[in-house]
């Protein structure tokens, strides 16, 4: 089963490259990929970062790891209330969002 973990950043993320995989250090939570390849279309015209704060793209980056800035997290909530098992990671984007924090997903 292909996984999807996002997490929520307690500091603004550094000028350095994110391309370890480490979930637990951010408190991840799972999203499996067949519930995440449906919005996949959606999401790509979220503003984002890919590994490093240096690098702006659109999207998740599917098989590395994304930066999500706070002020894309509420498109973000918009896409995943449609979908009742998303409802998790719905939670977590909240929080996100009410902290002004940014979310780091790691990709399959």
């Amino acid at each position: 089963m292909l996984t999807h973990e996002f997490g929520i950043m307690q500091e603004y993320p550094r000028k350095k490259s994110y391309n370890e995989y480490t979930p637990e250090k951010y408190g991840c939570i799972p999203v499996n990929d067949n519930f995440i390849l449906p919005i996949c279309p959606k999401l790509k015209e979220l503003r984002c970062y890919w590994h490093s704060p240096d690098r702006p793209e659109f999207g998740l980056a599917y098989y590395g790891v994304t930066l999500i800035p706070p002020d894309s997290l509420e498109a973000f909530i918009e896409i995943t209330l449609g979908y009742p098992q998303l409802s998790e990671l719905t939670a977590l984007l909240s929080e996100a969002q009410r902290e002004n924090k940014f979310v780091i997903h790691f990709g399959v």
